[in-house]
């Protein structure tokens, strides 16, 4: 359904995007998923089509776009028949990358960004730590200034791109201060002494997207990796998560859509008691609540992108819009297997798939938990210790 809050423009690059999609991500979704990896040239493509770093200045291989062109981006990535590719995507060009712009000296955003928007490095983002999940204060990663160095230790997990990336955005305690504070920005390079993958961890679903754990042990950075202000990594970082979330709820939306679009068209082919499945009620109005649930989630994202895109910082609107839009996915992606049957619990059938993948969006970007917290605050403010 075309909104009216997409230009001609806007129309052209989904156009354009849905066509790479289907001509060059789809029909290798069986093969990379077996694999549990995809060609790292498929960054590199991206770059050559100028899909990556949408919204950047051209000076740093972007494309002048605004924010409706990544949420288109994520939208038709959802339809490459796997999670996986939409996930390292919006981590290079919507989470690791966006705090180089902003805070980054020329000199740091030459020698990451721009590559990163040519697809010439693959980035991840460091936050996550075996102890440190939702509660980002409990990091115990730190970075200790030696001379003209800075000297990095600790551990990070469930790093996507973390086993394919040329460097990571790495968010370490600088000082002494308890909770938020204390924490600063660094851009490490893959190879740095010190840096190691420890282990490449074997998921539920996104198969084909590696995710690492990461040791720092006694590893040395220069001086001049600290990226922004140090002791305010925390505020450097979270900016950009109400960006990430509607980019997380954009790419639900889609995944709930194609789902939906599989289910639909196995109900009319597949025959039970004499008649296709379309034709009992149960299937259609399971179908019915499915696409209902669907336009609801999207519309919500939509909005929520509107004000993004205006200058808005509607903190509330954007949890609620990922918070629904998770849950609306593994809802409907239950619903799509649920009409497939025994078929549908076959590996053979991308049904399950989605399935698998899709639970990843209740966890990833903020949990369930987490939003429903925020939203909390927003309506009622925060409880005082």
């Amino acid at each position: 359904m075309k909104h009216p809050m997409f230009s001609e423009e806007h129309e052209l690059f989904r156009n354009s995007v849905r066509k790479f999609v289907e001509k060059e991500l789809v029909p290798h979704a069986e093969e990379w998923e077996e694999a549990e990896d995809f060609p790292n040239s498929i960054f590199i493509r991206m770059g050559e089509l100028g899909y990556l770093g949408l919204r950047y200045p051209e000076k740093y291989g972007g494309q002048n776009g605004d924010f409706l062109f990544s949420v288109i981006l994520a939208e038709e990535l959802g339809r490459c028949g796997m999670g996986s590719i939409g996930m390292a995507v919006a981590v290079q060009s919507e989470m690791a990358t966006p705090p180089i712009f902003k805070f980054g000296t020329e000199e740091q955003k030459m020698k990451y960004l721009l590559p990163a928007n040519q697809g010439k490095k693959i980035a991840c983002l460091g936050i996550t730590e075996p102890n440190a999940g939702s509660d980002v204060a409990a990091i115990q990663t730190t970075a200790r200034r030696d001379g003209d160095h800075w000297v990095i230790n600790g551990r990070k997990i469930f790093i996507t791109n973390g086993a394919r990336a040329d460097f990571i955005t790495l968010v370490a305690r600088t000082g002494e201060k308890k909770g938020y504070w204390g924490f600063s920005l660094f851009l490490v390079d893959k190879g740095m002494p010190g840096f190691t993958l420890t282990r490449k961890l074997n998921k539920v679903g996104m198969r084909s997207s590696d995710t690492a754990e990461l040791l720092f042990e006694d590893c040395r950075v220069p001086a001049d990796a600290l990226l922004g202000e140090e002791g305010k990594g925390f505020y450097h970082i979270m900016w950009e998560l109400q960006g990430e979330r509607i980019m997380a709820a954009a790419n639900a939306v889609a995944r709930a859509q194609m789902a939906f679009e599989l289910a639909r068209k196995y109900s009319k082919e597949r025959v039970q008691f004499g008649k296709p499945l379309a034709h009992f009620q149960v299937t259609r109005h399971r179908l019915a609540d499915m696409a209902t649930e669907i336009e609801a989630a999207r519309h919500l994202t939509y909005y929520c992108a509107w004000l993004f895109q205006n200058g808005e910082y509607p903190v509330k609107e954007i949890s609620m819009a990922k918070l629904f839009a998770a849950q609306m996915g593994n809802r409907v992606a239950d619903a799509a297997l649920q009409i497939f049957g025994g078929y549908g619990y076959m590996m053979e059938y991308p049904i399950q798939r989605y399935w698998r993948d899709i639970r990843l969006s209740r966890i990833g970007g903020g949990t369930d938990e987490i939003m429903k917290e925020v939203i909390a605050n927003e309506l009622l403010g925060r409880i005082k210790e």
